[in-house]
């Protein structure tokens, strides 16, 4: 009698989400840019790797969009995957760099074009996808016109534009709003709504934390290579307190003696916000806020103004990591900070 052995099926991470990722880690060299970093990213969401530069998050977008080899960790895109199959991958993601990959010699539509043609499209809708995606990203207007009389907000809503021409169904947007004025901010903004209302997946990098509060389901706080905290935005903001206590103390010389007093109450070291001669103050329970200023009042320290109010995403971040998100925390990461020239070789070798 003859005894077949089978070969236990591939193990599939992702099951009903776009992205697992399991210990992803990257190294250049002696430096660890990414430390085994845990990712899940269900369908239709708006997932947020949220970080101070050189934190790791290009890196592990490039790894995840085949741009960098993976040194350690297994990863899946919608149980496709990533180290296996590249090839397949490139066709299941679209990804935006931190900096506008176009030809500024050519027009708008001719851009659109040319990548519609790298992507194997007849030349004929090559054209009805680049008219198609004009349109939607508001450039109609501009389409005739070469890039380098295009604003910054136009470049990036032209390059997001371009990642979408294979229809992906997933995106990944590294740092979209990075150098925008505000109102073009808010454009992008509701440019990457629209694409979830259609059915997309995004995975969003940055380090604004209110882009990161408008538009992510749930967010991952990514320093110095490693995950330190994930959830919802309002998990995460629960996870420092039910509210904060801001102050500030009309003599700013005070704001040692202060602290001691609010330490001494809650059993908690306060953040102190010395440039504006503040101290903020994690509550668990609101009504914590009057035995503080009672003692305060007490201790006979002026108090200019005084607030209560949800704590911030960078509080969260302060809270979790010891320093503000858009400070450099040391750690040098030699892709997040990416070039021009780094950026756009890796978003058109997406595309293509």
């Amino acid at each position: 009698m003859t005894t077949t052995l089978q070969k236990d099926p591939p193990r599939v991470l992702t099951g009903g989400n776009a992205v697992v990722a399991r210990g992803l880690v990257k190294t250049f060299g002696t430096v660890r840019a990414v430390d085994g970093v845990d990712l899940t990213i269900r369908r239709g969401e708006v997932f947020g790797l949220l970080g101070p530069n050189g934190a790791g998050k290009t890196t592990t977008v490039q790894m995840l969009a085949t741009l960098l080899p993976i040194t350690d960790g297994e990863a899946e895109i919608f149980g496709v995957d990533v180290r296996r199959e590249p090839h397949k991958i490139r066709q299941l993601v679209g990804v935006t760099g931190q900096y506008a990959s176009v030809d500024e010699n050519l027009t708008a539509a001719e851009n659109l074009w040319l990548f519609g043609r790298l992507l194997g499209l007849s030349s004929r809708d090559a054209r009805r996808t680049a008219t198609d995606l004009l349109g939607r990203f508001g450039l109609e207007d501009a389409a005739t016109r070469q890039i380098k009389t295009f604003s910054g907000g136009m470049r990036r809503r032209l390059d997001l534009a371009a990642s979408l021409i294979a229809r992906p169904p997933l995106i990944f947007l590294d740092e979209p709003t990075t150098g925008l004025d505000p109102r073009t901010r808010g454009q992008m903004w509701d440019t990457i709504r629209d694409l979830v209302a259609a059915g997309s997946t995004i995975l969003l990098t940055t380090q604004y934390l209110d882009e990161a509060d408008q538009l992510a389901d749930r967010i991952a706080v990514i320093d110095r290579g490693t995950k330190v905290a994930d959830g919802t935005p309002e998990e995460l903001k629960t996870s420092v307190g039910s509210s904060t206590l801001h102050l500030r103390l009309a003599e700013h010389d005070e704001i040692a003696t202060a602290a001691e007093v609010v330490a001494a109450v809650t059993g908690e070291e306060p953040v102190l916000t010395p440039e504006s001669g503040g101290l903020n103050v994690a509550l668990p329970d609101p009504n914590g806020a009057a035995d503080i200023l009672i003692r305060l009042r007490e201790a006979e320290l002026s108090i200019a103004t005084a607030s209560v109010r949800q704590p911030t995403l960078d509080e969260v971040f302060l809270a979790i990591t010891g320093h503000h998100s858009e400070d450099d925390t040391g750690h040098h990461d030699p892709h997040d900070d990416a070039t021009d020239d780094a950026a756009t070789s890796g978003t058109k070798e997406t595309r293509a």
